[in-house]
């Protein structure tokens, strides 16, 4: 008897949630979305903070010459 594609993925599925390591896989998984999006949002800050610094010494340099 050959399964129909649903029937093969619902099965794969069923396997992958039984599965310990795959359960380990998604935490480590979620956990690195998580660092990826506090970089982001790190780096969003400081990099607008850092326009403004550089933004504040091109306006002296200007004055300045």
């Amino acid at each position: 008897m050959q399964l129909l594609p649903i029937a093969k993925a619902t099965r794969a599925l069923k396997q992958f949630g039984q599965d310990d390591e795959a359960v380990t896989a998604i935490e480590y998984g979620l956990i690195a979305a998580l660092i990826a999006v506090f970089i982001i949002a790190s780096v969003t800050i400081v990099g607008s903070k850092l326009a403004a610094v550089f933004t504040a010494i091109s306006t002296a340099l200007t004055a300045a010459l």
